[in-house]
């Protein structure tokens, strides 16, 4: 049995990958028995320059699985295509476009392992400046996702709440919501609650995991490590992503109930 297991889902982000991959292998200690796998949904063929590099610099690691979906199953679906795969107490859920800088994922075993109340854990997610990103929340509601997208200037105070900005975050905490940029959860944990919510294609499946985990066991965030994450948030400048991130809302609040 692995350590640890990595997923992530690529969609024609191969120079993303790359660097991502190769930041892991450099900075994760040989004493973390680790498997990486390389979803592809970019739905290319196999004399796609972008994906024949990609496959070549991914054969020089022998702990990466490269599997093409050849279609686009969406983001936790797949992640979800693993499921039935992994070997490992703990499984990763990696961004392409996340840098790693340090050992982060022996820094999270160590405190999981510690930790038997935490069932997936969030490291400090910052932005290529240093800064801490808003990616821990409260639970959605109506109003909050309202005012993300068309009036966040209007009610500083309530996004401040939303996004957990007065919590300490030198400490541990318990998280309602975390970003799915980066999260580690217990494998067994993760299988038990049947991976990600398929009805999701993208967006608010993070939501969605964080709060089947807090309904069993706990999110948490832990100050002890860190990651770089390059959050474009395409759906506020993309009519498409917008749509599909209505459609997912719009199955949350189904799903879970309307809160105001």
């Amino acid at each position: 049995m692995k350590d640890i297991s990595v997923s992530i889902v690529a969609y024609k982000d191969y120079d993303d990958i790359e660097t991502v991959v190769s930041s892991l292998e450099k900075h994760t200690s040989g004493d973390i028995n680790k498997q990486i796998y390389i979803v592809d949904n970019s739905c290319l063929n196999d004399e796609d320059e972008g994906k024949k590099h990609c496959q070549e610099q991914l054969a020089a690691y022998p702990d990466v699985t490269y599997i093409d979906t050849r279609k686009n199953l969406g983001f936790g679906s797949g992640h979800n295509v693993v499921l039935k795969e992994i070997d490992s107490r703990y499984h990763a859920i990696v961004n392409p476009d996340v840098i790693i800088n340090e050992d982060v994922l022996e820094k999270i075993i160590a405190f999981m392992d510690q930790h038997e109340e935490v069932g997936m854990c969030i490291p400090r997610i910052l932005d290529d400046s240093g800064e801490l990103q808003k990616a821990y929340r409260k639970e959605l509601t109506v109003t909050d996702m309202f005012i993300r997208f068309f009036c966040k200037p209007l009610f500083p105070r309530r996004v401040k709440s939303h996004t957990l900005q007065d919590m300490d975050y030198s400490k541990p905490f318990q998280v309602p919501f975390a970003q799915g940029c980066f999260l580690v959860i217990r494998t067994d944990l993760f299988r038990q609650l049947g991976g990600f919510d398929e009805n999701f294609f993208m967006y608010l499946e993070d939501a969605d995991l964080s709060k089947r985990v807090n309904e069993v066991s706990s999110v948490y965030y832990f100050p002890g490590t860190s990651v770089v994450h390059k959050w474009e948030q395409g759906s506020h400048k993309n009519a498409a992503l917008f749509k599909i991130h209505v459609a997912s809302m719009k199955y949350y609040f189904k799903k879970w109930g309307v809160k105001f």
